[in-house]
């Protein structure tokens, strides 16, 4: 598990209370759990805004639930739930040490408003920077198996930017980027929630991963078909105006570095309907022109050779740009406010922002190395020219193209999965469980051993501790099916 300090630094780079981006370093690893395991990998599908933070946006809204639909209605069943996710606690722990304690797992199954039963329940994880006392925070599932899945399912890596991060990363089965949009626009229209509204304006203004109106209509209309609702058009929301103004700093303040004004994305909609109804065609921006030579930087992480605070400057500028939030900057001495849009290397390898400067009413360009700080203003602009701060497009890799049988998939030329953890296997003779005499952190071997080797506690430090003692032993009978015998048991 990474140590507070990381946390820390990440949450004061971010400009976000600690306890947020540990529950981001939690979903992550939670993530990689649930698609390491054999009987859940290919059959749940993610989405939601955890999905579009995690797969497709870096620099998105943080977001604190994990939600999934099931092609396996079977696996809504409280006793399935809890053997995988006891899989799952022990899978990450031997991994990382974070801790989800399997005694504060909790699923409700219950019966849905179209008559099909759901699940939503809670996993606790106990983290860097979570209380030593009181409750554990928590991260919330929400598991439906009667969504309509209306495109085929894509294979993609999630964004897990922390030191512990498996090499070759992880992988998880995810909506199509065109169904996560209109999911977004459906629920806008069905619950009407700040966050609902800020996502589908966010989406909408990133142009380089827009996907076709007609696509995104088709797949509207069979989202609302299913749910029994209209297709939303430009000004079926105004009732809900004041709702969502008032829950505006609420809902969202805590999830973004800087909150944007709800006018700037409430005034955003007209211009959104005209576009999906293809009543308009939104003007498309030019890049601003440069030396030719430049090289545009716009990968989704973006990991440059620059000190640390360059980087954390960086992240604070995307975040703007994205958002379309002006940024104080400052620049050899002097705080300037810009309108950011372009990051390029040069043919004498200097790292160059293009900005304008909102001052001087006109084109800057500032090497990033000599930025001295960076911070994001609730002051919006309407571009001038591309952004290209932002992703080029959303990661994805070829679909899954489901079977006719309930939870089977077929892939075609799906890519081999990355291993570089250890995955979920069938266990074999006794498991001894030994604890570091020290710090307590808990040890399973193989072998009957109380040597430990150099290790981190419990908080991510470093353990001065070299010896643990017994304190149970586990056996397993030999097989797959003879364990799951055993568990039913």
């Amino acid at each position: 598990m990474i140590g507070k300090r990381e946390i820390l630094d990440i949450a004061a780079t971010a400009g976000l209370n600690p306890h947020v981006v540990e529950k981001d370093y939690a979903l992550g690893w939670a993530l990689a759990g649930i698609f390491a395991h054999p009987e859940v990998s290919d059959s749940w599908v993610f989405k939601g805004g955890t999905c579009l933070k995690k797969c497709y946006f870096e620099t998105y809204r943080f977001s604190e639930d994990l939600d999934f639909t099931l092609m396996d209605e079977t696996h809504l069943d409280a006793a399935f739930l809890g053997r995988v996710f006891n899989d799952v606690s022990e899978w990450v722990y031997e991994q990382t040490g974070l801790e989800l304690p399997t005694d504060k797992q909790d699923f409700e199954i219950f019966t849905n408003s179209r008559g099909s039963i759901s699940c939503q329940g809670k996993l606790s994880y106990r983290g860097p920077v979570s209380p030593s006392s009181g409750p554990l925070p928590r991260i919330k599932l929400d598991l439906t198996a009667d969504e309509k899945l209306v495109m085929a399912p894509v294979r993609v890596p999630i964004f897990h930017p922390y030191s512990d991060a498996p090499s070759s990363g992880v992988e998880v089965l995810s909506y199509a980027y065109e169904e996560a949009f209109g999911e977004k626009v459906r629920a806008l229209a069905e619950r009407t929630r700040p966050r609902d509204l800020y996502d589908v304006i966010n989406l909408y203004r990133n142009e380089d991963a827009r996907p076709s109106p007609a696509v995104l209509l088709d797949v509207l209309r069979q989202k609302c078909d299913f749910k029994g609702i209209s297709v939303p058009r430009d000004g079926d929301l105004d009732n809900h105006r004041q709702a969502l103004e008032a829950g505006w700093q609420h809902m969202l303040a805590h999830q973004l570095p800087a909150l944007p004004p709800v006018e700037a994305f409430w005034d955003a909609l007209p211009e959104f309907f005209a576009w999906l109804e293809g009543t308009a065609t939104p003007e498309i921006k030019a890049a601003f022109v440069s030396n030719p030579n430049d090289t545009v930087i716009r990968e989704h992480t973006i990991r440059l050779p620059l000190r640390s605070s360059a980087q954390s400057h960086l992240e604070v500028i995307r975040f703007a740009a994205t958002n379309h939030l002006c940024v104080e900057l400052g620049y050899n001495g002097k705080v300037r406010v810009i309108e950011p849009y372009s990051l390029r290397r040069t043919q004498d390898d200097n790292i160059i922002l293009h900005a304008w400067s909102v001052d001087a009413n006109q084109h800057r360009s500032y090497r990033v190395d000599r930025i001295d700080s960076a911070r994001t203003t609730n002051q919006t602009f309407v571009p001038r020219y591309a952004i290209e701060l932002t992703p080029g497009g959303p990661i994805s890799l070829p679909p899954v193209v489901r079977s006719a049988s309930l939870g089977s998939a077929s892939h075609s030329a799906r890519p081999k999965k990355p291993r570089a953890v250890r995955g979920f296997g069938a266990p074999t003779g006794p498991k001894y469980i030994y604890e570091c005499s020290y710090c307590g952190k808990k040890f399973k071997r193989k072998t009957q051993t109380s040597t430990l080797n150099p290790h981190k506690d419990k908080n991510g430090y470093p353990c001065s501790g070299r010896t643990a003692m017994w304190v149970d032993t586990k056996y397993y009978p030999v097989g797959r099916d003879a364990i799951n015998r055993e568990r039913q048991n």
